[in-house]
């Protein structure tokens, strides 16, 4: 059988089903996660849950959307990840996880560079150079369905 459910979408949490269809899965057994742009508040969600935050940084033009006291919730087994796009970005995610002092609650952070955009090795040298305890995520099904090929995702 399925022991690991993922909700992911455009946003779940709006759909009104997705926290109570959480619970009862979780009741069941089953390890459950999803992936939210932070939007929405994820206080009433049930603790067992696996939060995947995905911060939206200013130049995707949805960081505005961000509800960031839903980082003070954030658990050890969470995940938090940005997708950059520039240096500026960057500069922006340190400013987030520092302010809201991240690394003491998940040591699951995740900065992925934007396809086509941010090279995986420029974002990697910043990192190194500033010795984050990150890691650097691709978007794997870009590379693998690639969009300028109009497949996939």
């Amino acid at each position: 059988g399925v022991n690991i459910v993922e909700f992911t979408g455009g946003e779940p949490l709006l759909q009104e089903e997705t926290p109570p269809l959480i619970k009862t899965l979780l009741d069941k057994g089953h390890k459950v996660l999803i992936e939210t742009n932070g939007s929405i508040c994820i206080g009433c969600l049930d603790k067992r849950l696996t939060i995947i935050m995905d911060i939206k940084t200013p130049k995707s033009g949805m960081s505005e959307r961000m509800d960031f006291k839903n980082l003070e919730l954030i658990k050890k087994n969470d995940e938090i990840k940005f997708v950059l796009i520039d240096e500026s970005d960057y500069i922006w995610a340190k400013d987030i996880i520092s302010k809201y002092n991240l690394l003491s609650k998940t040591k699951n952070i995740l900065m992925s560079p934007a396809y086509g955009v941010l090279s995986p090795k420029t974002l990697a040298s910043w990192i190194l150079r500033d010795n984050l305890p990150i890691r650097v995520q691709l978007q794997i099904h870009k590379y693998i369905w690639a969009p300028e090929e109009n497949e996939g995702v």
